[in-house]
């Protein structure tokens, strides 16, 4: 999962967009902490396009705390148009040289360019092999330089008194694509571009105030700048070239949203397929509250929140049942996302989470969370509450059905063995430590979310999953396993 922007300057071309960018990327950073960039564009300095990109989160990348270095990069790296991207790696290696955007150097202009992109090709393996049998150095492990090859032998194709049409080319492009993505492209001739795949597995909303066009992966990016979003429809790409702009259908749409987007990836600010990230946790809680079976009428009940995805749901879980709401767990924010991140996981979890012991001493607690994927965080959670801060009992409400399926898509838990529920037979509270665990069920997840089974991708929870190739490989898993 990685978070891109895009922000265009139509009307005053001697505006600076840069620092814009690096304000929607911190808006972003909740979707990848492992590295940032941004590609600028301006026609008035020899290096056209000129990226500024590195491992660390999004403040370290820019300097935003070092106020000399700061406005250096800003004056470095200026431009009427810029894209950027924040990443977490899904695959591959996490090294510095693979942090987006991918830029292109070109003598043409029109094949100079600079890439942003955020999913998953499930196929990478195939169109990897394809591309090196006719000659292709493959530099990097990662799908993102599958894309920039693709592209790059699509534009080879025009001459150079052509002008290229990118509907075409795009559509070309993603033919042989199986997986999810969304993409921000910006050339050296001023043209900017954001695709979504056809299913919009992955985020992507745009908008337009005062002659500044935005597009990001998150509406949060957009309100924060006092510009309406509107949801790029999948199978939809944006087009300016620095005049005009134009959204236009380039592949048939067939919506399978990812529905783990609102439960756990989003910001909480964010509204996605017009539906409130805030909104969907709110009914999760109140799910949750109605599925319980519990009786919890002594006082000594208390709900617990574990932060921060869950802190909505917790709220309204308690609202409804009359119970107290106590944020009995904090979050060293600090620490990144340890589900996201790829190093020690169990040394990460020590760091996360301080514990309020005085108000969760002798309570019975119920512990809310967004869901389990690999178990990790909630083993450790269930083990300090009890061994540390002294409460009586704890009873796990997750607002999720059980995760018990891979995700090729662009969320990293590629294999059955990681995860929790697909590796054991039944789930058991006893494995946590816990005196109950419930997971929300399937029904009140559709009404969570608020959306027809139909149009969401919850192959994850279900192994049905939206894609020929998505399909090959969990046939090749359920065999291995």
């Amino acid at each position: 999962m990685c978070g891109i922007i895009g922000v265009y300057s139509l009307k005053d071309k001697t505006r600076n967009v840069y620092p814009l960018v690096v304000r929607g990327l911190l808006d972003l950073q909740h979707r990848g902490q492992l590295s940032a960039g941004v590609t600028s564009y301006n026609p008035t300095r020899n290096r056209i396009l000129q990226t500024h990109k590195d491992n660390g989160k999004v403040h370290e990348v820019f300097q935003i705390n070092h106020p000399y270095k700061s406005k250096k990069l800003i004056g470095d790296y200026s431009g009427h148009a810029a894209i950027g991207h924040t990443r977490y790696a899904t695959s591959g290696e996490t090294g510095e040289h693979l942090a987006q955007p991918f830029e292109r150097v070109h003598g043409r202009k029109t094949k100079w360019f600079s890439l942003s992109f955020n999913g998953n090709l499930a196929n990478y393996a195939q169109l990897k092999s394809g591309l090196e049998e006719v000659g292709y150095n493959m530099t990097y492990d990662s799908d993102t330089e599958v894309i920039m090859h693709f592209l790059s032998r699509e534009l080879q194709e025009h001459k150079p008194w052509e002008k290229p049409d990118f509907w075409e080319i795009f559509k070309k492009l993603v033919e042989p694509f199986d997986g999810s993505w969304s993409m921000g492209f910006l050339n050296a001739d001023g043209h900017m571009i954001a695709v979504r795949d056809p299913l919009g597995l992955r985020p992507l909303c745009y908008g337009i105030k005062d002659g500044l066009l935005v597009f990001a992966s998150e509406s949060v990016v957009l309100s924060n700048m006092q510009i309406e979003a509107q949801d790029l429809p999948p199978g939809h790409m944006l087009w300016t070239d620095g005049e005009k702009f134009e959204v236009r259908q380039y592949f048939k749409p067939t919506p399978k949203y990812c529905f783990f987007e609102w439960i756990y990836f989003a910001h909480l600010a964010s509204v996605l397929e017009k539906e409130s990230t805030y909104h969907v946790r709110e009914r999760i809680g109140e799910e949750l509250a109605k599925e319980e079976t519990l009786s919890l009428e002594d006082d000594d009940w208390i709900v617990v929140p574990v932060p921060e995805s869950s802190y909505v749901a917790g709220a309204k879980y308690a609202q409804v049942t009359g119970k107290s709401f106590v944020q009995g767990l904090l979050k060293n924010h600090s620490v990144g996302r340890t589900f996201i991140d790829n190093t020690n996981r169990q040394y990460n979890i020590s760091l996360k989470f301080t514990h309020l012991k005085e108000v969760l001493q002798g309570k019975k607690v119920i512990l809310i969370d967004d869901s389990i994927v690999r178990g990790t965080t909630m083993k450790s959670l269930v083990r300090n509450l009890k061994e540390w801060s002294g409460v009586r009992e704890v009873h796990i409400r997750i607002g999720s059905p059980p995760i018990t399926s891979p995700c090729f898509y662009g969320i990293d838990f590629p294999t059955i063995r990681e995860l929790y529920a697909g590796s054991v037979d039944e789930p058991s509270a006893n494995d946590f430590g816990a005196d109950s665990l419930r997971y929300l069920s399937f029904r009140g997840l559709l009404d969570a979310v608020n959306k027809k089974e139909e149009d969401l991708c919850m192959a994850c929870i279900t192994s049905k999953y939206p894609t020929q190739e998505g399909e090959a490989r969990w046939a090749t898993q359920k065999i291995l396993t």
